[in-house]
């Protein structure tokens, strides 16, 4: 005999109301989030010419941003419809999706755990390849040099990384002014300075070992990540145990609610 919660079958206007606040939610930071990324390509002008997405070797940010955007537009959307019209097939796929997303990131963090070896090659291949695109592209500039000033890290393994790009290489037959030198945020910071000093990497590697200490970051930005990870760890746990009961509540919203419209189908249908 079918257990059901209500004496009569029934579509709770709780669950539903409050599933589509929910997805309301994911639909408008979608909405937000495409602005932004479209708005980022419209400034770069690879919306008036596509071909600048693949000529970039390294990450655009933009296009990460987008696909989040995408992905959320898509799920509130399907959320939002799926409980105001009761639809259990948009119901299933947003239910379907956020089951998905979940056991992937948990995937991710096993296998970062238990193959940290190979994670950490890949992080080191990743962040080279964006040295090597880090001024074809202004917003992957920015976050390598954020990244840098605030793990105090210059390069992936260590400033000779800075190798990997053209302007800074000092091998290469470049005539560029930046040849052997680093990006300003691998540069220890003056207090005295009020005005960044854009420059004061130019030529440093020219010099002895002995002397960089003193005026760049040597340590490079995975043993820095590496570093800060420990001592981050609860705030990483809190951070991903928070996403995760939020995608569970969803889940548990959306499955309430397909099995309320079943109930009614069922009752109907007799």
């Amino acid at each position: 005999m079918h257990y059901y919660r209500y004496s009569n079958a029934e579509v709770s206007c709780w669950y539903k109301y409050l599933l589509f606040s929910y997805n309301i939610v994911f639909w408008l930071a979608g909405v937000a989030f495409l602005a932004a990324g479209l708005w980022a390509w419209s400034e770069k002008g690879v919306l008036s010419d596509l071909t600048k997405v693949t000529g970039l070797h390294g990450l655009d940010p933009v296009v990460l941003v987008l696909v989040v955007g995408i992905v959320m537009f898509t799920l509130g959307f399907a959320g939002c419809v799926g409980a105001l019209r009761e639809n259990i097939c948009l119901l299933k796929f947003f239910c379907g999706t956020i089951v998905f997303i979940f056991l992937l990131e948990l995937a991710v963090a096993v296998m970062a755990f238990l193959f940290q070896d190979w994670v950490r090659d890949r992080v080191k291949e990743f962040f080279e390849n964006n040295i090597k695109s880090y001024r074809d592209d202004i917003d992957l500039q920015n976050i390598i040099d954020s990244l840098q000033r605030m793990n105090h890290c210059c390069g992936a393994q260590g400033p000779e990384d800075w190798d990997f790009n053209i302007y800074f290489d000092c091998k290469s037959e470049s005539k560029s002014r930046e040849k052997c030198g680093v990006p300003f945020s691998c540069c220890i910071p003056d207090p005295a300075q009020k005005v960044v000093n854009t420059q004061c990497g130019y030529d440093i590697r020219k010099k002895s070992k002995s002397q960089w200490d003193d005026q760049i970051f040597v340590k490079g930005c995975i043993h820095a990540l590496e570093a800060w990870l420990p001592r981050n760890i609860y705030i990483v746990a809190g951070v991903f145990i928070a996403i995760s009961l939020l995608q569970i509540f969803g889940i548990f919203l959306a499955r309430t609610l397909i099995s309320d419209i079943e109930a009614v189908k069922a009752s109907n249908a007799f």
